[in-house]
Formats: structure tokens, C-alpha cells, sequence
């Protein structure tokens, strides 16, 4: 004796279930779509260009000067993904980078691609100034 009467609304689920499992597998796969590469980064006002030196996964050099790296400095590869610092140990990068204010540690750098890289940023090495000297001056 059979109490579960299951057998006969079997035929009305299966199509449910089919169309709610096709559903469930192509939803995740819309949702990772990524923009396309190449897309234009923007980066911070007070972002400075440089060029960085990994030495380790703590100590850098920018622009041929020591500089320490905050505990939560990111690495961004010309894609935007995340770089571990210990991945690119002894290379050198063309970077924006952002120097914390209250430590002086290197807090964000983003490794430019050929095309950021010819934009013109201020360095750190640059000098604003107000004035210029008499040599300077074009001569008449």
C-alpha cells in the first residue's frame, strides 16, 4: 500500500524543476559579466607618477628613494586586479601612486599601461612655484 501518491504529480514538476535548474546555472553566469578591458581609470587628484621598485613585500624604492608600504598597500595591475606585493619583488613599474599623509607610507599604487603612462601627471620630483627666475626670462 502506497500512501505517498507522488507518482502521478511527477509529470507536472519535472518541467519545473528542469526550467528552475536551467535558470539557476545561466542567472550566476550573467551576473560575472566583466567590462571590457582597456576601459579608461580614473585616479585620485593627489595621485603622484613615479617609478616603483618592489625590493619587498614591505620596502620599496620611488623614484630611486626608500619608501616604506602601509600594511594595507594595494598593488593595482593595469587591468585594475589586485597584485600581491611579494609576486613582483625586485621588478620596476611606471605607477600612480597615493602616499598616506599621517605615516608617509606608500597606501595605493596602480601600474600604468603604455597608454597611461604617456598622459602627463605631476610627479614628485616636480615644483610648483609661483615665480620664475631671471634666467628664466626670454631674452629680447
Amino acid at each position: 500500500m502506497n500512501r505517498c501518491p507522488t507518482a502521478r504529480f511527477s509529470f507536472l514538476f519535472a518541467p519545473l524543476l528542469a526550467s528552475a535548474l536551467l535558470c539557476g546555472a545561466v542567472l550566476p553566469a550573467a551576473a560575472q559579466v566583466v567590462a571590457p578591458l582597456g576601459g579608461v581609470r580614473t585616479f585620485p587628484e593627489n595621485a603622484l607618477r613615479g617609478t616603483l621598485a618592489i625590493n619587498s613585500t614591505v620596502d620599496a624604492q620611488l623614484d630611486g628613494k626608500a619608501i616604506r608600504m602601509a600594511p594595507g598597500m594595494r598593488l593595482l595591475s593595469p587591468q585594475n586586479t589586485l597584485v600581491m606585493a611579494h609576486s613582483v619583488i625586485g621588478q620596476k613599474f611606471t605607477v600612480n601612486y597615493v602616499v598616506e599623509a599621517s605615516t608617509g607610507m606608500l597606501l595605493t599604487a596602480w601600474i600604468l599601461s603604455k597608454d597611461e603612462a604617456a598622459q602627463p601627471r605631476k610627479g614628485a620630483t616636480a615644483t610648483d612655484r609661483n615665480f620664475i627666475f631671471e634666467s628664466e626670462i626670454p631674452k629680447r
